[in-house]
């Protein structure tokens, strides 16, 4: 969702650092690994941050038209996000893409563990009662096309550099949302 369908906002060393967590360490994992009472106020001060965030998202450009394209032919959508299921909710809304997703689609943090864990593709894979074959995770980081490849679904890396740094997780790579139209056909 963030960095993929929103324009990407998030300054994750500055959010490592305003939680006192080293830079470059995967802020959920850290969290999970500090004394229990520390973990709930960082994850309290983390909710915080990211709520804030979630209030300037933007939808990415040609993310509207790609959700309108993909509902009008019966693709069912979902998201699979790091974070709380009420932040992904709060950018849905604020980016005026939440009339895509069903509320059960929307899976964060609290219902399975998050990426790059597959728990979150497989959920959905089976709330729709699909293969994997037939499924397609779009994502922006290392830990979508992951969690994607771990499902045995196919993945798409969205990348507007081009650089498209994880080839071994990558089935397909994309400049511009739009382009995962063609794909998808």
């Amino acid at each position: 969702m963030d960095g993929t369908l929103t324009m990407p906002i998030h300054d994750f060393n500055d959010i490592r650092r305003q939680l006192g967590i080293k830079q470059n360490a995967p802020i959920l994992e850290a969290i999970k690994e500090m004394p229990l009472e520390q973990g709930v106020q960082v994850s309290a001060r983390l909710h915080q941050i990211e709520m804030e965030i979630a209030s300037l998202a933007t939808p990415q450009p040609g993310a509207e038209a790609l959700l309108e394209e993909l509902t009008g032919a019966g693709r069912q959508l979902g998201i699979l996000t790091r974070n709380d299921e009420d932040i992904a909710e709060a950018t849905l809304k604020a980016s005026g893409l939440d009339r895509f997703f069903e509320r059960d689609h929307v899976i964060g943090r609290e219902t399975c563990a998050p990426k790059p864990l597959p728990d979150g593709v497989l959920h959905l894979l089976s709330i729709w009662s699909v293969s994997p074959a037939k499924t397609v995770m779009v994502g922006d980081f290392l830990y979508d096309i992951e969690a994607g490849k771990k499902a045995g679904v196919h993945t798409v890396h969205f990348d507007s550099s081009g650089a498209f740094q994880w080839p071994e997780y990558t089935d397909h790579g994309v400049t511009r949302i739009e382009d995962i139209s063609a794909l998808m056909r």
